[in-house]
């Protein structure tokens, strides 16, 4: 029996990080392709338990390199696409929205392209619940896959503008694709310039935590290893051409998420500094999952037993997010690669 191949764009960022985890440990008979271009967020220390693993592979590509690409996809003929890379951190797109366009659009276009003419049996999109806009404070509203896209960073323009050509490759092409949209992630590996590890981080060090405007922007937070379950859902069970949502239904001022971190560390809330609100901060995000849940997928974490987690894990971990702080981790690759 031939195996089946999985190629994982994104794959040593936070969530693809973790989904490379997840695929290559719980499918020894897969073949995972880990395409990644180590930017500043790539991060390949996080793989060091499974990177010796049979059924684990590295590229080092950037995805909107179109030659590099498709002579990837010729020579491998992957199987599945699962689709993570792109630059994510809506306060960069702020300072530099050319990068997310390069990444986020002409990238996945190189990648559709490759897709098609190599027959892949699925691609799935991994997007965001930011390209359908904001939410107002009420609590009965939710974003559905029926959402008008209406994005207000140059970040989610930029995932929207992707999810569209996506779209379209299954509309003009017939290419088997699935886009899904998660709510905001946390959890292990999670880059610290993000707000959990960034406040876990600098409370362990008794530094001043920067909150937005009043902190009462509102976020639901999934935690990674559930989003991870249900892109392989998706990916093996998903039907072509429809988006699923992924949420957590855990809705949380970013305050209360601070304060939760704080309260957890046993420290003071003197550590919050409240600093100048982001430009175009959206109010709240909030998902309704049901379509996915209908396919056979539930969350596993609430927010309290998943953030409890999450804090232990970076007490245990400090080697790793103290070396990504300190810019150590970006040796890994030379250090590792540059003798094979």
């Amino acid at each position: 029996m031939t195996r089946k191949k999985l190629l994982v764009t994104g794959g040593a960022g936070f969530i693809g990080g973790n989904f490379v985890q997840y695929m290559v440990n719980k499918y020894p008979q897969y073949d995972i392709y880990n395409l990644d271009l180590l930017t500043y967020a790539g991060d390949l220390t996080k793989h060091k338990e499974i990177q010796e693993k049979d059924n684990y592979f590295f590229v080092k590509a950037d995805i909107a390199d179109r030659e590099t690409i498709l002579n990837l996809f010729e020579k491998e003929q992957f199987d599945y696409v699962i689709h993570f890379a792109a630059e994510s951190h809506v306060d960069r797109s702020i300072t530099d929205p050319e990068v997310f366009v390069r990444t986020n659009v002409m990238g996945t276009q190189v990648l559709l392209d490759a897709a098609r003419l190599n027959n892949i049996t699925k691609f799935v999109h991994v997007s965001t619940d930011e390209v359908y806009g904001e939410l107002d404070f009420n609590p009965t509203t939710f974003f559905t896959e029926e959402t008008p896209l209406q994005p207000n960073s140059p970040y989610s323009a930029s995932k929207a503008s992707s999810d569209l050509l996506v779209r379209a490759y299954h509309e003009t092409f017939g290419l088997p694709v699935n886009i899904t949209r998660c709510s905001n992630n946390y959890g292990p590996y999670h880059f610290p310039e993000k707000l959990i590890p960034l406040t876990i981080s600098r409370v362990l060090n008794d530094e001043k935590v920067p909150v937005y405007g009043d902190g009462k922007n509102i976020r639901d937070w999934l935690h990674v290893l559930d989003h991870c379950a249900a892109i392989d859902l998706v990916m093996h069970e998903g039907i072509n051409g429809e988006v699923y949502n992924v949420g957590g239904h855990n809705e949380r001022t970013n305050l209360e998420v601070v304060k939760t971190i704080i309260s957890t560390l046993g420290k003071s809330e003197d550590l919050i500094e409240f600093v100048k609100d982001r430009l175009g901060h959206d109010k709240r995000y909030a998902i309704d999952p049901t379509k996915l849940e209908n396919l056979g997928w539930k969350p596993t974490y609430t927010f309290e037993t998943g953030i409890a987690q999450t804090i232990q894990w970076y007490l245990d971990n400090k080697e790793w997010w103290e070396q990504i702080i300190s810019g150590e981790y970006q040796n890994y690759f030379q250090n590792q690669y540059s003798l094979k």
